[in-house]
């Protein structure tokens, strides 16, 4: 008599491998599953709690914050400097190495390291430590691209003056 039990049994292409039924084999009973299993979008099928799956909490847009970019001062070595210098992205003040941070892809100055060139830093934002150990070695750093909130108000001021001055005449 000839075998007649396939050689391969494998069940590639059959979603459920000889079980049955896709809701068969969860394991759980006629519950259809364990924990959140399913999708609980039809009628009858909501899952207890009522909580929305989607949205997890903690999680915020990318839109929401500002990427800060930072760099030590030890970053700017002798040889740095002039590779950078070479390169077009600092100038040089006599013996002042002048460099704005945005230039170069950065955004705030930590104070890492240690610094030995004279360097005059423009920078959005630097932390104490770096601001002393800049002025430790002869050079000094520059608030920029940051308006303090005086600044603005006196100026939005001055502009409404002038609005109504408009007006009035």
């Amino acid at each position: 008599m000839a075998n007649k039990r396939k050689k391969v049994n494998k069940y590639r292409g059959h979603t459920t491998h000889g079980g049955g039924h896709r809701k068969k084999r969860r394991g759980a009973g006629s519950r259809g599953g364990r924990g959140r299993a399913g999708s609980g979008k039809r009628a009858g099928h909501k899952k207890a709690g009522g909580v929305v799956i989607s949205g997890s909490k903690g999680f915020l847009p990318r839109r929401s914050f500002k990427s800060i970019k930072t760099v030590n001062v030890s970053f700017f070595t002798e040889h740095r400097l002039n590779n950078l210098l070479s390169g077009g992205k600092v100038e040089k003040d006599g013996d002042l190495f002048v460099i704005n941070l945005k230039n170069i892809g950065f955004n705030k100055l930590l104070g890492s390291g240690s610094c030995s060139s004279k360097i005059k830093v423009e920078a959005e934002s630097f932390s104490r430590l770096a601001k002393e150990k800049v002025q430790q070695a002869g050079g000094l750093i520059v608030e920029s691209g940051v308006e303090s909130e005086p600044a603005k108000s006196e100026q939005a001021k001055s502009e409404k003056n002038q609005r109504s001055n408009d007006q009035e005449e």
